[in-house]
Order: structure tokens, then C-alpha cells, then sequence
């Protein structure tokens, strides 16, 4: 498990093509690997990926199966890129972010980036379906790191944005500051909340079942969509 709080940033120094795999060798800041052992997860962009080799007090090596960079932003990796790395949570550890499990969802857009005075402001595009999952004022993990959603737009067909608002020490610690509309981003959705969502949405397919198709037509009709009842409440004097 991870927590979300990016601890660093890693750089690729070489990279190894294997039968069936590709073997990363990422340097890390000084004082990152102390302890460090072989079968250890470290999340790399918001990867769990485990150490196959140690090389020296400051890099190791990490095996990547295909399916794996078929499904996020690792297989655009290039010697000399960098990343937000995190070691995995010891017992007992403080949640600064949120839970993370370090397993890709999916892989979204930069669209575009805003910077108002001490601000930036990435606006995330969203494939279809995923975009049930995300609620303003709700968690999102974007590279490994934990962040909240400021404001969300659902789109017909399933598909959507949302933005998120960093600050100056978010930039420095991460490689946010650095992409550019267009570049791919890692997505992991924050579990509760897709636990909630499917639930619900189990439970009205369950209880109307042939009604469902003429319950979706009325809501799209009024500028609706059935992921809007799943929508968490929100209570009166929380934000």
C-alpha cells in the first residue's frame, strides 16, 4: 500500500529489453534506497513496481511486463525521464493522501494547464466509463500522487474532465510543472468511491431491470445521467 505523498523523483538511467518484459534502471535521491531490498515495492508514477535488483546506494533495477506498459505511461519511458516515486507504507504510517494500491486504472489527457498567481491548474480528460468515478471535492491519484478533485464535468457517452489545483511545493516534488497538454497521465481511482458507485449502481439495475434503458433515455433527455444518482451526498456544513 502507498499513501499518495510523492517522496521524490527517480530518473531512468538505462533501459534493458527482455523476452516478454522490459527492465528499468531508475536512480533515486540521495538517502532514498537505505533499507531498500530486493522484492520491495516502490510505486514509480503510481506503478507498484517491485526491485529485481539493487546497483549501488542510490539506483535498483524493476522488471515490467508487457500488459503492464500496455496499460500506463511506463512504456513511453526514455533514459533520462523522471518520475514520482514512493516507497510502500510501513505498518503504522501516516495517511497524508489516501490509500493507494499502486494499480493503474487507466490513462488519461492533459488537456490543458492554467496558472493563476501561486496556482496551477491541470484540466484531466477522461475516457468513458471511468468518469463515474470522479467527484469534485473527492480523491484521485495522478502519478502516484494524491490529489483532490476541485471541479468535475460529466459528458454524454460516459466520458468527462476533471481539475485539480497544485501548489508550489507540489510542483517541486513531483513532475507535474513539467507536462504539457497531450501528455498521458496514470490513474488510480480512490476505491471507497468506486465501491459506493458500483454498489448503487447494482442495486437500481437489480430493482429495475427492463425499466433501466427507458430510466437512462428520461435522464439523458433532461441533461442527466445515472452516475448522477450514484453521486455521493453531500451534507449540509461540509465542503
Amino acid at each position: 500500500m502507498f499513501t499518495g505523498i510523492v517522496q521524490g523523483l527517480a530518473q531512468v538511467a538505462a533501459i534493458t529489453e527482455k523476452p516478454g518484459l522490459t527492465s528499468f534502471t531508475l536512480a533515486f535521491p540521495e538517502g532514498f534506497c537505505e533499507g531498500l531490498e530486493i522484492g520491495a515495492s516502490v510505486a514509480c508514477d503510481g506503478v507498484c513496481l517491485t526491485v529485481t535488483a539493487l546497483k549501488g546506494p542510490n539506483a535498483a533495477d524493476f522488471d515490467v511486463m508487457q500488459q503492464s506498459l500496455k496499460l500506463t505511461t511506463l512504456a513511453g519511458l526514455k533514459q533520462g525521464s523522471a518520475l514520482n516515486v514512493e516507497r510502500a507504507a510501513k505498518e503504522g504510517a501516516e495517511i497524508g493522501g489516501h490509500p493507494l494500491s499502486g494499480h493503474v486504472d487507466f490513462m488519461a489527457t492533459l488537456e490543458s494547464v492554467r496558472k493563476p498567481e501561486n496556482n496551477h491548474v491541470m484540466r484531466i480528460r477522461v475516457p468513458a466509463p471511468w468518469m463515474r468515478y470522479i467527484f469534485a471535492k473527492g480523491y484521485i491519484a495522478i502519478n502516484g500522487a494524491s490529489l483532490t478533485v476541485a471541479e468535475a464535468g460529466r459528458e454524454p457517452g460516459g466520458a468527462g474532465w476533471f481539475e485539480v489545483w497544485l501548489i508550489p511545493e507540489t510542483l517541486r516534488m513531483t513532475t507535474f510543472g513539467d507536462k504539457q497538454p497531450g501528455d498521458a497521465l496514470n490513474i488510480e481511482i480512490e476505491r471507497s468511491t468506486q465501491v459506493f458507485v458500483d454498489t448503487v449502481r447494482d442495486a437500481i439495475d437489480e430493482r429495475l431491470g427492463p425499466l433501466l434503458p427507458a430510466l437512462e433515455k428520461l435522464l439523458a433527455a433532461s441533461g442527466q445521467s445515472l452516475d448522477a444518482l450514484a453521486e455521493p451526498v453531500k451534507l449540509p456544513g461540509r465542503s
